[in-house]
This record gives C-alpha cells, sequence and structure tokens, in this order.
C-alpha cells in the first residue's frame, strides 16, 4: 500500500507527501531528521490532517501532484470531507483512493 498524505504544521500551512510506511514518515517529519523533507524541517508538524491509501506508488504520486495544485482553501475543503472528486474528476481516476482511518496509526 501507498499512501498521500495532508500535514498540519504549526504556522498553519499544509505540507502534502506520500509513502509506503505513514506512520514511519510522520516520525521522520516530527522528529526533523535527515529523512524529513525539507519543508517541515523549517515547519513544525503538529499533525496528520488527513491520507488516502492506494495499491500502488503511482497513483500515490499522482494524487500528491493534483493536491498541491490546489488553493489552500481547497486543500482545507478536502480535510474538512470534500471528496476527492469535487476537484480531480477527469484528471484521476478517483476510484483507485480510500480516505485512511488516522486512528489505526
Amino acid at each position: 500500500m501507498y499512501y498521500t498524505y495532508m500535514l498540519r504544521c504549526s504556522d498553519n500551512s499544509i505540507y502534502t507527501g506520500m509513502t509506503n510506511n505513514l506512520s514511519n514518515r510522520l516520525s521522520q517529519h516530527i522528529s526533523k531528521g535527515k529523512n524529513a523533507a525539507k519543508y517541515t524541517k523549517s515547519h513544525n508538524v503538529i499533525g496528520l490532517e488527513i491520507a488516502w491509501k492506494t495499491k500502488n506508488k503511482s497513483s500515490a504520486c499522482k494524487l500528491e501532484y493534483q493536491i498541491k495544485q490546489l488553493s489552500k482553501k481547497q486543500k482545507e475543503c478536502l480535510i474538512n470531507g470534500e471528496k476527492l472528486s469535487s476537484f480531480f474528476s477527469g484528471k484521476i481516476d478517483c476510484r483507485k483512493y480510500r480516505k485512511f482511518s488516522i486512528k489505526t496509526l
């Protein structure tokens, strides 16, 4: 499984990324270790907002790219429950993605 995720930072910014190990990647961002993203090294991560799982890396990368093209307001809508198809219909096959329960981390 691969995951595309959105993190909230202490300055209220949103970081979007993808991984095949969500709990490990989140730990890397929070610890600001050598494997953390450049962005999260300079922006304190306060939590995981939302994540989607998919079967392959290609699909996860496509969703990550599409989310990064959105405005902050649109990203907030996704975090607050708006469906992927509201923004990406015709751009990606939204049926390939399942919202991932954060409680399972």
